[in-house]
């Protein structure tokens, strides 16, 4: 069970580390891929068709500008492909259309714009479906999230 995160380019690799560090919180093995649906189509293409065989149960695939990335992924898998759009122009807007507009058939699941953290939170809601482990550790840290703004609402009214 490992997730696979691509970045389409080494200046989208703030976005996957991102993602990384929510991944090593929950201990899921992953590994980053720098690959291109554009310059690398061929490699992206061995890439998506062999994942499955190769241990990995989801992709999050990060793009910015045409992101055809995810979308090209997702036609070559039946693994759950997590886009992430990338706001490398038009503040993430044209990245965000492409990604979310996948023809019937081949879906793509899109974060928000520069939604690193949330994918790899999605991956772990994916994986905990068929892991008890996973789950107990996704519940726990909901309800840490859930005391530490429990906490700062106390803090404020301390004032």
């Amino acid at each position: 069970m490992k997730v696979a995160v691509v970045v389409g380019s080494d200046s989208d690799l703030e976005y996957a580390y991102q993602a990384c560090e929510v991944l090593k919180t929950f201990d899921l093995p992953h590994e980053v891929f720098i690959l291109s649906a554009h310059r690398t189509p061929f490699e992206t293409m061995d890439f998506a068709k062999n994942a499955e065989k190769e241990g990995y149960s989801v992709i999050i695939a990060m793009a910015g500008k045409a992101a055809h990335l995810p979308g090209v992924i997702a036609s070559m898998t039946t693994l759950p492909v997590i886009g992430v759009p990338l706001s490398a122009s038009l503040s993430g807007l044209d990245s965000l259309l492409s990604i979310s507009q996948m023809p019937t058939g081949i879906p793509v699941a899109t974060m928000a714009v520069d939604g690193a953290k949330n994918a790899a939170l999605f991956a772990v809601q994916i994986l905990a479906l068929s892991n008890a482990e996973i789950k107990e550790k996704l519940v726990e840290y909901r309800d840490n999230l859930k005391k530490a703004v429990l906490d700062k609402n106390k803090k404020l009214k301390k004032g």
